[in-house]
């Protein structure tokens, strides 16, 4: 059994929308994490009407802290909670939407993060969201998968720190170069899907996408992985 995860961030649907959606589509993701999604006017319609755009439907997310996760047809959704992280005065506030989804038999715990720009609330917020979603993941008896916008590449302390709870699934079958920032000029990796070891990664990386598309939408590239329970 496998399930398809992604990760994008959305820039506040500040960009081309159109492009977004058609990314988003070629993506075909069972299960989306999203950042910067919409949090001021309107945006729970803003968030749901890019969902249905996609062919998908909100699961998981409030305003604060600007994630969400969205799924796909086929899947169902078990609980949800989004909780906001530990404010730090002068930074923006942070947040993680958790979905525990249902597919082919398997339960998830899908968490969706964007971590702050600032070394010291990144490192806060990176443990405070992974207890999180290890708690939810215990209480339905899910495997877990944690996916967003790091802020920061493989080598340093905070990505070290997920990747040593939770695996990094790109360089465990990596499909293109990874870089996912800027979207125009790719020259950094620091958006990541990261999954419980047991289950197996077929592959992570970009999606097939057209070009025009993927400068067009966003400043990030998306990340999608698929995985399979063992």
């Amino acid at each position: 059994m496998t399930i398809t995860v992604g990760t994008y961030n959305v820039r506040g649907l500040r960009d081309d929308v159109a492009a977004l959606t058609r990314v988003i589509r070629a993506m075909r993701p069972d299960v989306l994490c999203v950042q910067e999604a919409p949090r001021f006017f309107c945006w729970r319609g803003r968030r749901r009407e890019l969902a249905e755009a996609a062919g998908l439907t909100v699961a998981a997310g409030r305003r604060l802290g600007g994630v969400a996760v969205y799924i796909g047809p086929g899947v169902r959704l078990l609980h949800a909670e989004s909780h906001v992280l530990k404010i730090f005065l002068g930074l923006e506030i942070r947040g993680i939407a958790i979905a525990v989804v249902e597919t082919g038999g398997a339960r998830f715990a899908v968490g969706s993060i964007h971590l702050d720009l600032d070394e010291g609330a990144r490192f806060k917020h990176a443990g405070e969201a992974v207890t999180l979603i290890e708690a939810v993941a215990a209480r339905f008896d899910a495997a877990i998968v944690l996916a967003g916008d790091i802020n920061e590449q493989d080598d340093k302390a905070t990505w070290r720190y997920i990747a040593a709870r939770l695996s990094d699934c790109y360089p465990r079958a990596p499909r293109g170069d990874g870089r996912t920032f800027t979207a125009r000029q790719p020259g950094k990796r620091i958006d990541g899907i990261f999954a419980t070891a047991g289950l197996t990664v077929a592959w992570c990386g970009g999606v097939a996408a057209d070009p025009a598309d993927l400068a067009a939408a966003t400043d990030h590239l998306p990340v999608v992985a698929e995985l399979r329970v063992n």
